[in-house]
């Protein structure tokens, strides 16, 4: 229903709007030279930034999240209430992880734009930026690289976004669950519901994190081929620890974000008098969970192979500079990978991309 997509609008907005800044401190954290780091740790960050660039550099980058967030959250809330509804069984946590899933892969194609507008403003330092607003590096991207540029880190986007939402919902539903009992979630008070939004999120960013990564630095620097290729580079660099950078300002701006974020949709559904419990009457055109996957399967894949994708690439590649820095040698062995940076290359290799991956940066 509509309901959903404005409520995703309002509590999206509620989120930024209180976790910006430290969004700013995570990107800035993922994104620095290992070799020459600028800032030691969150606080640091925090009182670096505030001390040479005011409050407001906290803030950089906020219009193109603000903008883009009345979008991105109300396609997050409508697709997922509305998927949901139209299962066989709405109340299923699994109902509930596949609803998150495809509202996760919706939002993917608005998000990835916004996000390298907002990562490159929030990394610009001094006085003569290079960028004046996310609408101008958007601009200033498209005209050096063309919309390859734009969508840069679009396919790593989409890998974070579809388990990160599908983990997002359904950690929320179950921490409702426990807290109201036998009493029905729609019982639940404010502070519950600012508990379980707050707790849902940093519980998603965990799943999610070493993607989240290589995205940014993908996103911010040019000089990664592609996200196999970033990945590569950095774990020779700095080894396993790189995934984990950022993660505790990541965890502190999480919690308060998201419980706002959820508190307000929670709000604006109670005051338009809506349950927020599906209801069990609605029976007609439902879809069970298998068949729900089964009509993604249907999808006639095979013609992709007819899509020249060679000529449009080389289309591309006109409006696109060199990149800068070399490969460098890889080692003949990479030693022993973290579990989490060997999930991110075995779900990569499920898919049949192979060369076009590195070579490709989506």
């Amino acid at each position: 229903m509509a309901l959903d997509f404005f409520a995703g609008c309002v509590g999206g907005c509620s989120g930024v709007l209180v976790g910006h800044p430290l969004d700013t401190i995570k990107v800035r954290l993922q994104t620095q030279d290992f070799r020459n780091p600028v800032y030691r740790g969150t606080y640091h960050c925090f009182r670096t930034i505030v001390e040479k660039e005011s409050v407001r550099g906290l803030y950089k980058g906020m219009s193109s999240p603000l903008a883009g967030v009345a979008c991105v959250n109300a396609i997050i809330f409508g697709v997922q209430g509305n998927i949901q509804r139209r299962l066989s069984n709405p109340d299923s946590l699994h109902s509930h992880f596949i609803a998150g899933a495809a509202a996760g892969l919706s939002q993917s194609w608005v998000a990835s734009p916004l996000e390298l507008a907002k990562t490159r403003m929030q990394i610009q330092q001094g006085n003569r930026p290079m960028y004046r607003s996310p609408l101008h590096c958007l601009r200033d991207v498209y005209h050096r690289e063309g919309w390859r540029g734009v969508f840069r880190g679009q396919l790593i986007t989409v890998y974070r976004e579809v388990p990160g939402y599908g983990t997002y919902f359904v950690s929320y539903e179950a921490i409702c669950r426990a807290l109201a009992g036998e009493q029905g979630s729609h019982t639940l008070s404010s502070a519950s519901i600012l508990l379980a939004g707050g707790s849902a999120g940093c519980i998603s960013w965990v799943a999610s994190y070493p993607i989240d990564v290589i995205k940014s630095r993908l996103q911010a620097d040019n000089r990664y081929k592609g996200m196999i290729d970033c990945y590569k580079q950095s774990y020779r660099d700095e080894g396993v620890r790189f995934l984990s950078r950022g993660l505790s300002s990541t965890m502190i701006r999480s919690f308060p974000t998201n419980a706002a974020t959820f508190a307000a949709v929670a709000w604006v559904m109670r005051m338009a008098g809506v349950s927020e419990a599906p209801s069990s009457s609605a029976t007609s055109d439902l879809l069970t969970a298998s068949e729900f996957l089964d009509e993604i399967r249907r999808i006639p894949l095979d013609a992709i192979s007819a899509i020249p994708l060679g000529s449009f690439m080389s289309r591309l590649d006109r409006d696109m500079p060199s990149v800068n820095g070399e490969e460098g040698e890889e080692r003949s062995r990479l030693g022993r990978v973290s579990s989490a940076g060997s999930s991110i290359l075995s779900t990569l290799g499920r898919f049949s991309i192979s060369r076009e991956v590195d070579s490709v940066v989506l």
